[in-house]
């Protein structure tokens, strides 16, 4: 990696590596494959934290064009429970942690139904029910995905590991940053005031 491009990475790739971000699954979807780095020996795919570090660059464009209240956010994860409640309350979007009610998007008469104009999932297979509403009406899929994820019906992927406590936590606080920064909330990304830490799921 030459050094122009290890400055325009959002993080150190180390930091990258430490959380976890690159650990994949022993399975690997065809789709998955021009984000995987290389099979470890011990079975497990490694994610390429490059591309996954100019994904976030561009969702967090993306989401940049959408009013923050109009962005949901699902997790049906444990440990992404807490990162994206976090990210909810730095960008100011809506978020379901844990079970999502069928037809929260698509039942007008539902007390809990909402409307969002895009929809985040920390795991296309867990969060299933929000990605069959999500695209019933129509609505762009961003999703975490993993090496065993398929791509389908997902509009923008971030491979990343999404099982982990660390890997998540990372995620949507780099993640959180960069709207920020987009939205010219902050003047520079030393001026974001949240640790990392705060996005972490507890044990």
């Amino acid at each position: 990696m030459t050094e122009a491009e290890v400055e325009d990475m959002l993080v150190k790739e180390d930091t990258y590596l430490t959380s976890g971000v690159h650990i994949g699954t022993q399975q690997k979807s065809a789709s998955m494959k021009p984000f995987i780095f290389r099979v470890r020996d011990d079975g497990l795919y490694v994610l390429d934290v490059r591309k996954t570090d100019e994904r976030l660059q561009t969702v967090a464009k993306f989401l940049s064009g959408f009013p923050p209240e109009k962005i949901l956010i699902v997790s049906a994860r444990q440990y992404g429970s807490q990162p994206i409640q976090m990210f909810s309350k730095v960008v100011g979007t809506m978020s379901i942690a844990g079970r999502f009610i069928p037809g929260i998007l698509t039942n007008p008469d539902l007390p809990s139904f909402i409307e969002p104009e895009v929809i985040i999932a920390v795991d296309p297979s867990a969060d299933n029910q929000a990605l069959k509403e999500a695209i019933s009406i129509g609505i762009p899929i961003v999703a975490l995905v993993d090496s065993n994820n398929t791509l389908e019906n997902v509009d923008i992927a971030i491979p990343t590991n999404n099982k982990g406590r660390k890997a998540l936590a990372l995620v949507f606080w780099l993640l959180a940053r960069e709207i920020l920064l987009q939205k010219e909330k902050i003047d520079n990304r030393d001026d974001f005031e949240y640790e990392l830490e705060e996005f972490e799921q507890s044990l």
